[in-house]
């Protein structure tokens, strides 16, 4: 069984709930679910994403509410986000694990990666950003090299390591300082250094590597070919807006998965009238072309 870690909270049901449908059409392995949470999980909920995994899904519920006090939290997040900081001593018995965030659709086999990965010294395994616009100077004011720069929603963590190297306690201490952006995120790029090993982009492809204007900065990361397949089969982050609130990059890819949720995991939820009803909308194929054609060349004008 592959160990995945995940947070999230009873009003994020739904998109955990989708971004594991998604997890489970792109892998024929089992995972051990690793839910950690600040909010207690109602039983429902839990024996409802029982029945969606099939028998390939087990799920363990680590309550973590109030652990992470002290810590800078920006008021766009909640301190779920920081919870990947503290799982090398939350668990102990692995030496290594896959961790994901939600607002994410899974096109990429995530149990081959992490059965074919030797992550050696390294503490994580990480995809890097593209750096646009004004991002190289945050990165460089932060001490980090701007091409090195990785995105924390999808990890490889050696587990294992981090103990030894009490990684953990460094974590807490550099999101102490209430100045940071994208505080967890930006303490992992601080403490772990020179110690990540580089994912291929599809495993986490950001919102801008799916924005054409924003095409030349990928390339100088990586390279057109590798633009070509993340479009194709990159693992969708909605690092921006959510596609359940509005019409984000890759909308439809999100709602299309949701639709095979089983109806008693979409009754926890009422979908936004707007996003819904464009939705249903664009399920007509000539409209949708339409749609994305507008969308695409508004990207591309800014």
């Amino acid at each position: 069984m592959i160990p995945l870690a995940i947070a999230f909270t009873p009003n994020y049901f739904v998109p955990a709930a989708t971004m594991l449908r998604s997890l489970l059409d792109s892998s024929e392995d089992c995972f051990k679910v690793i839910c950690l949470v600040s909010e207690e999980i109602p039983e429902r909920m839990r024996k409802k994403l029982e029945r969606l995994g099939e028998g390939r899904l087990s799920f363990e519920y680590i309550p973590l509410k109030g652990r992470m006090e002290g810590i800078y939290t920006d008021p766009r997040y909640t301190e779920a986000a920081s919870f990947r900081l503290i799982l090398p001593e939350l668990l102990p018995e692995y030496d290594s694990i896959a961790y994901i965030d939600c607002d994410v659709i899974v096109r990429q086999d995530i149990g081959k990666l992490y059965r074919e990965t030797d992550l050696g010294d390294n503490y994580v395994a990480a995809v890097f950003e593209a750096p646009i616009e004004n991002q190289a100077e945050r990165a460089t004011a932060l001490g980090c090299d701007p091409k090195r720069y990785f995105n924390s929603g999808f990890l490889l963590m050696n587990l294992r390591q981090m103990r030894e190297e009490k990684v953990s306690e460094r974590l807490l201490d550099a999101c102490r300082i209430p100045y940071m952006e994208f505080p967890d995120q930006d303490a992992l790029n601080q403490v772990c250094l020179g110690r990540v090993l580089p994912l291929s982009p599809v495993y986490n492809s950001i919102r801008t590597f799916f924005i054409r204007k924003y095409k030349p900065d990928f390339i100088k990361q990586y390279d057109e070919s590798l633009w070509d397949k993340v479009q194709e089969e990159g693992t969708i982050h909605y690092t921006g807006g959510k596609p359940w609130n509005i019409f984000s990059i890759r909308f439809e890819e999100w709602w299309r998965t949701y639709d095979k949720l089983p109806s008693e995991i979409k009754e926890e939820w009422t979908p936004p009238q707007k996003t819904y009803l464009l939705w249903k909308v664009m399920k007509i194929k000539p409209i949708g072309l339409v749609i994305n054609g507008f969308r695409n060349l508004k990207q591309q004008l800014g």
